[in-house]
């Protein structure tokens, strides 16, 4: 489906303005999921138009050092994506949350009324993504394989059904109907960038004196981020955990308090 006519920059524009919108409503207080729910379609949307914003497969032709499928130098794209990175590291992986398409048709998909299976241990992702990262990187610099485009992440937003990769990424869209962001959360390179960030990010979903630990929270969470004791940057910004909160401002989105020494 997608349209080679239309510029890829047109994505990335769209990903910048989206990036911002969303800012602005988690830091007014005025996040909620439905007014989440367009970015996630305009950015599924994008990915089968133009396959903009992809920033994982971004990232995986830089390493590659393939400028013709970038449309632009290496140096410009992987100034961007690490403009993103630095980003992530004040505001949290807004990014993944609503504005990558890889992760939009995940989030989509895991609206579907099926049966979830529980969370794996936080460490658990984390740990397999990071090897998945090493063979990437190794894959990429080693032997010039595109890791990526064999699991059929491009395939899939091009609707090429004669590729048996498409399949590959087909299988993973599917499994995330019961099992939370299954791409992101274990295999996406930029993730595995986004996420050391994200665990330091000046803002962040914070707990407040208001919390009476009823638990809510965790237990809406998809990823186990919502506890506190987590800190591996796993939270997606999805908003279940605000949604679910019985106690007004109890549980906010705001910078982290210098402490008082």
């Amino acid at each position: 489906m997608v349209v080679e006519s239309i510029p890829q920059p047109v994505g990335f524009i769209y990903g910048f303005l989206a990036f911002v919108t969303l800012i602005g409503l988690w830091y007014s207080g005025r996040f909620t999921r439905r007014r989440a729910m367009p970015f996630l379609i305009a950015s599924a949307f994008f990915g089968f138009l133009i396959f903009a914003p992809v920033f994982p497969y971004q990232l995986q032709l830089v390493v590659l050092g393939d400028t013709v499928a970038l449309g632009s130098p290496v140096p410009m794209a992987l100034g961007a994506l690490l403009t993103f990175v630095v980003l992530a590291l004040i505001v949290g992986r807004i990014i993944c949350g609503q504005v990558c398409p890889a992760g939009a048709v995940q989030e989509l998909m895991y609206l579907l009324p099926v049966k979830k299976h529980n969370r794996a241990g936080s460490r658990i992702p984390v740990a397999v993504r990071a090897g998945v990262f090493v063979v990437f990187i190794a894959a990429s610099l080693g032997l010039s394989v595109n890791l990526l485009a064999l699991i059929g992440l491009s395939d899939f937003f091009h609707l090429a059904a004669m590729s048996a990769s498409f399949f590959v990424f087909l299988a993973i869209v599917l499994l995330s109907a019961t099992i939370y962001r299954p791409f992101c959360r274990y295999i996406c390179p930029y993730g595995a960038l986004l996420a050391p960030a994200a665990s330091k990010a000046l803002y962040q979903l914070r707990r407040t004196d208001a919390c009476i630990d009823c638990g809510k929270c965790e237990r809406a969470c998809p990823t186990g981020a919502a506890d506190p004791a987590a800190g591996l940057g796993e939270c997606y910004l999805c908003g279940r955990c605000t949604e679910v909160c019985p106690v007004e401002g109890a549980l906010v989105y705001k910078r982290r308090e210098k402490k008082i020494t």
